[in-house]
């Protein structure tokens, strides 16, 4: 007899999810329900499904608000714009180049708006 060897071979492709929702449920609205519906599923970050799937199974949603209050993606903003500036001096410093005057001038800049910043930051988080 002939020993085979049972060794799976990766197909490739998604891995099988462990819970399948194959089932397709339709339901009849008004274009002005429907819209209703999808505006209240975009304001909790879920897909319409995710939405009623959790409404009908639980009656409520966990609003859970993952937006970022506008003061703080200013604040990263900002952060990465001086970021950038502050890499390109440090670049050119590494190599040995000398910083022109109007360099020099931003560099100043850069430093009190990075101060300005953390105060800007403290005072929010107080």
């Amino acid at each position: 007899m002939e020993q085979q060897n049972e060794t799976k071979k990766n197909t490739g492709g998604r891995p099988k999810k462990a819970i399948k929702r194959d089932q397709l449920m339709a339901i009849k609205c008004t274009l002005y329900e429907r819209k209703i519906i999808e505006s209240k599923a975009k304001k909790v970050n879920l897909t319409v499904s995710e939405y009623l799937r959790e409404i009908g199974l639980t009656g409520k949603i966990d609003y859970k608000n993952k937006a970022l209050p506008k003061e703080i993606l200013s604040f990263t903003g900002m952060l990465n714009h001086m970021a950038a500036n502050l890499n390109q001096i440090a670049k050119k410093r590494n190599s040995n180049d000398e910083l022109n005057p109007l360099e020099r001038a931003e560099l100043k800049v850069q430093s009190g708006q990075v101060k300005d910043l953390a105060v800007q930051i403290k005072n929010f988080i107080s």
